[in-house]
């Protein structure tokens, strides 16, 4: 089980962590220095590096956190904190898969023919489900960690 719950959290940061960190440092900074081509390059190349990265957070959530209901006699038998932590996750995992398909697609469609507003505007649709996915993660975490000590 310390395996599981070790990969599970490693996860989890490597994947919220990685959202912290792009929409509160690397997007202002590279909005007030890079220009739309050049900014909007670096974007297509920073989330193909970094959703590789989240597809392995995926599979190892999903992957550990049943697991570990399983270890413990199913789901019938956790806390609501671990049935509302699994929701959630598996919302953010259709957040991302939408991200992954439609807008990332199309914006290193509209990169590679050098259709700034386009690319613009899909980057700016990214900007917006990172942000969701980034506040859902944060409650996840908070849920996942202290939830069993809440009265519900």
């Amino acid at each position: 089980m310390f395996i599981a719950i070790s990969l599970h959290i490693l996860a989890a940061t490597i994947w919220v962590g990685g959202m912290f960190f792009a929409y509160s440092f690397l997007r202002p900074v590279a909005a007030s220095v890079l220009e739309p081509p050049l900014r909007l390059t670096v974007w297509v190349g920073v989330f193909s590096k970094f959703f590789n990265w989240v597809w392995l957070s995926i599979i190892l959530l999903i992957g550990s956190g049943h697991y570990m209901a399983a270890q413990l006699g199913g789901l019938a038998n956790v806390g609501k904190h671990v049935h509302i932590m699994m929701l959630l996750g598996y919302i953010m995992v259709a957040i991302f898969m939408h991200v992954y398909f439609a807008p990332f697609k199309r914006l290193k469609a509209a990169v590679a023919l050098e259709d700034w507003p386009v690319a613009g505007n899909n980057l700016n649709v990214i900007r917006k489900m990172v942000l969701l996915n980034l506040v859902l993660g944060l409650i996840t975490i908070f849920i996942g960690s202290a939830g069993r000590y809440l009265v519900v």
